[in-house]
């Protein structure tokens, strides 16, 4: 399947080839100067899957990216940016986390372009690179969206939400279930919108939670005291993407209630990590509960960012399940 994008589409944003970490100076100067310099590696080597999750962690260094196109995109009331490796591969669409940007996937970007997919992803509004939101206008994220996706000329794709990101993943699916392939959700809400489920994931949060550091809310203590660079440059990556600004929230196309969720017919993995502060493992299986179909994974000692946390092994998994590969109901990792 080849969803090439038509080079005329793409006038406005003036696209050029290039390698997205190393894009912009202020990027690597801002990384380089945070001591967060990206290591020119090829990527490690998956581990297996089976190995004993006590042996000391091993810090994976972030793999050197793949050449990408970037480029922007005029939406209603805002603009966004965007890079894509291009290829004449099924794409991948990521949709980056609250705390991140289009930034957000250097350890994914280089090992899904080589198992062979285009890879896409782009900073919502007021996201790096990006213009902030207007103040009565946050605009839809499943509408910003399909706005990239119609832009870049995509038939179908999968598609791949973190954190808040996974809100606008998941709007788009049960608005466009035609469009994808596969839907993977990592660590999100989904946001659902039933009054026991906010109840319940409220009482996760105690007064004063969102006021804490990012990195403090998701990434595992595991990891934060076995890779104390593999942290700062997530902080460093963090503030790049949000440039000293508070998350930004788009709005849904419509509420996410039980009924609306479980009419969601696109093939789904839902991923989260049993450190994660948001999403344990018990709201993963409440969200199950109303998708008989999806296949859920855990990743033990593993906070909110499992992409970042464990690269080798959420890439492993997520290109398998791209791939085709059953899923259990439930496992763990």
């Amino acid at each position: 399947m080849t969803d090439s994008a038509n080079p005329g589409d793409m006038s406005r944003g003036r696209i050029a080839r290039r390698t997205v970490l190393a894009s912009t100076a202020a990027a690597a100067a801002a990384l380089a100067a945070s001591g967060t310099a990206v290591a020119s590696t090829g990527s490690a080597a998956a581990p297996e899957s089976g190995r004993n999750r006590c042996e000391p962690y091993v810090p994976e260094p972030i793999p050197a990216q793949v050449p990408a196109r970037e480029g922007f995109l005029d939406v209603p009331g805002a603009r966004l940016w965007f890079w894509d490796t291009g290829g004449n591969g099924p794409a991948i669409v990521l949709v980056h986390p609250g705390s991140g940007s289009a930034l957000s996937w250097p350890y994914q970007q280089p090992v899904f372009a080589r198992a062979g997919y285009r890879v896409i992803a782009y900073s919502r509004r007021g996201h790096y690179n990006s213009t902030p939101p207007e103040a009565d206008n946050p605009g839809v994220g499943a509408a910003d969206l399909h706005a990239l996706v119609e832009h870049l000329g995509l038939r179908r794709f999968h598609l791949l939400g973190a954190a808040l990101g996974g809100y606008y993943a998941t709007d788009y699916a049960l608005l466009h279930p035609e469009r994808l392939l596969n839907l993977v959700i990592l660590s999100s809400f989904m946001g659902i919108s039933d009054p026991e489920y906010l109840r319940v994931t409220k009482l996760l949060r105690p007064p004063g939670f969102n006021d804490m550091p990012h990195d403090f809310l998701e990434l595992s203590p595991y990891y934060r005291a076995a890779n104390e660079e593999g942290a700062r440059r997530w902080q460093a990556m963090s503030d790049l993407s949000l440039g000293g600004h508070s998350v930004t929230s788009q709005e849904l196309s419509s509420p996410i209630d039980w009924p609306r969720l479980e009419t969601l017919s696109v093939r789904t993995l839902i991923i989260t990590g049993d450190a994660d502060l948001y999403l344990p493992p018990p709201i993963l299986r409440m969200i199950a509960a109303h998708l008989p179909d999806a296949a859920t994974l855990v990743y033990r000692t593993v906070g909110h960012s499992a992409s970042w946390e464990r690269p080798s092994d959420f890439n492993r998994d997520v290109l398998r399940f791209l791939a085709g590969a059953r899923f259990p109901r439930e496992s763990c990792r």
